[in-house]
C-alpha cells in the first residue's frame, strides 16, 4: 500500500492504492464529511483480490489541501474525481461512497455513466434529505460561530458526530483523528467552508436522472443512523433500477468502521453482478 499526492488544477490531493492490477475493474472508495480515506482502513483488506483499490482524501480533508471556498461543493468534488480517474489512467471503476462521498458517486454515475462500472452507496446523501438539521442550524449561526474558540467548536462537532457510532470508544478515537486538521483558527475557518458547502443542490438536480443509472448498484444502510434515516436508503432503492438494499441491524452511520465485514461483503456482491 502506497500513498501519493496528485496536483490537479492548482490543488494537491492525497490518495493511496492497495490491491493488485488483476482482471477485475478498479475500486474507488470515497469518504464523507468530515472524515478522510482512513474511513476505509478496515474495509480495504476485506475486499476481493484482483482489484486495484484507490482510496482518496477529498479536497479539504485528510492529507489533501485545505478547503477552498467555491471548490468543495458536491459537484466540484465529482468533477475532481473524474480528473483523478483520468490522471490515474482508470477508464471505469466500481465507485463506493459514504455520506457526501455517495452523493459524489451518484453525480459521476449520472453525468459520466461510462466511468462507473458498478455503484455502491453507503449511508449516502441524496435528494433534498440533507444536510441534517444540526448542520443547517450551524450554518445559520455562522456569523457567531466564526468568533467562537476553535476548541469549543471542536467539542460541539465531536459530540454530534459521536451519535453516528454504536461504539463510543471507537468513535472517540476516529473523530479525534478526523477533526485534528480543524483544531486551530485556520482549521475553524476551513470547517466553516465545508459547512457552507453542504448543500443538496446537486443531489436534487440529478434526482430525476437516477432512473437512468444502468450500473449494478448496491445500497447499504444502518438501521439506527441518526443523520440519514434508513427511509432515505429506501428512496434511493426505489429510484435506481435493479438496485439492492442492505440494511444492517443495530448499526449507525459510520458503517465502514463499525460494520466493515458487512460493507466489504456488499461491495464483493455487487462486483459479481
Amino acid at each position: 500500500m502506497r500513498g501519493e499526492f496528485l496536483d490537479l488544477n492548482g490543488v494537491r490531493l492525497y490518495y493511496y492504492a492497495a490491491g493488485s492490477r488483476g482482471a477485475g475493474e478498479p475500486i474507488v472508495l470515497l469518504h464523507g464529511f468530515p472524515t478522510s480515506g482512513h474511513l476505509w482502513n478496515d474495509v480495504v483488506p476485506l475486499l476481493p483480490p484482483g482489484h486495484r483499490v484507490v482510496v482518496l482524501d477529498l479536497l479539504g480533508f485528510g492529507r489533501s489541501d485545505p478547503a477552498l471556498p467555491g471548490r468543495v461543493d458536491l459537484r466540484s468534488h465529482a468533477d475532481r474525481l473524474v480528473a483523478v480517474l483520468d490522471h490515474l489512467g482508470i477508464n471505469f471503476a466500481c465507485v463506493v461512497g459514504h455520506g457526501i462521498g455517495g452523493g459524489i458517486a451518484q453525480s459521476v454515475a449520472v453525468r459520466h455513466p461510462h466511468r462507473v462500472s458498478r455503484l455502491c452507496l453507503v449511508a449516502s446523501v441524496a435528494f433534498d434529505a440533507w444536510p441534517p438539521r444540526e448542520v443547517k442550524l450551524a450554518r445559520a449561526m455562522l456569523p457567531l460561530t466564526r468568533h467562537l474558540p476553535p476548541s469549543l467548536i471542536h467539542s460541539m462537532v465531536r459530540a454530534d458526530l459521536l451519535r453516528g457510532y454504536i461504539d463510543h470508544e471507537r468513535g472517540s478515537h476516529d473523530i479525534d483523528l478526523y477533526l485534528r486538521p480543524f483544531l486551530e483558527a485556520d482549521g475553524r475557518d476551513a470547517l466553516m467552508t465545508h459547512l457552507l458547502a453542504l448543500d443538496s443542490a446537486e443531489t436534487l438536480a440529478i434526482a430525476p436522472r437516477l432512473k437512468d443509472i444502468v450500473s449494478p448498484t448496491a445500497i447499504v444502510w444502518g438501521d439506527r443512523d441518526p443523520f440519514l434515516a434508513v427511509s432515505l436508503g429506501n428512496r434511493l432503492h426505489a429510484a435506481i433500477p435493479r438496485s439492492t438494499l442492505h440494511v444492517i441491524p443495530e448499526a449507525s452511520h459510520f458503517l465502514p468502521h463499525e460494520s466493515s465485514h458487512a460493507v466489504a461483503g456488499v461491495i464483493g456482491s455487487v462486483l459479481k453482478r
